[in-house]
């Protein structure tokens, strides 16, 4: 299976809406459209969206300021889960951040989604911090990151 991942901007809000949504569920407060232009608008923010086939399977949203870059958000689609997605579009992340100079590059997840804390780990990412009760759930997140080598 091969994982394609390209930019998108503001145009396309609506389809970021409906993957995050189809990502996180209702239950980890998805963001709509409208938060989805505005965001894509913004300076220093990327939008990755991974297709699978031609198809729509996950999102993910880097920011970048100085020399830090910010994994703001990631979902895949329960469908396209397991299957490479989201490490492809992490690793995406990591190409984009180092070609703008990013040093370091954090992210937050909930300290019980095993899961992604196994790919994140994998990947080279380390904890740094905590923000307790940070989720809707009361959930903690644990803050991560992973050192880079900028391309410039």
């Amino acid at each position: 299976m091969s994982v394609a991942v390209s930019e998108a901007g503001a145009e396309a809000a609506a389809l970021c809406a409906a993957l995050h949504k189809g990502g996180i569920g209702e239950a980890g407060s998805p963001w709509d459209e409208a938060a989805f232009a505005a965001l894509c608008a913004t300076p220093g923010r990327r939008t990755l969206i991974a297709t699978v086939a031609g198809e729509p399977a996950g999102l993910l949203l880097l920011g970048l300021a100085a020399d830090e870059a910010e994994i703001l958000t990631l979902a895949v689609l329960p469908a396209h889960r397991r299957k490479g997605v989201a490490r492809r579009l992490v690793t995406s992340a990591e190409e984009r951040a180092e070609a703008a100079a990013a040093r370091r590059l954090f992210l937050e997840v909930a300290e019980g989604n095993a899961a992604a804390r196994a790919l994140y780990a994998a990947l080279g990412f380390a904890p740094v911090g905590r923000r307790p009760a940070y989720y809707p759930s009361g959930e903690d997140a644990l803050v991560l990151a992973k050192h880079l080598t900028p391309s410039s």
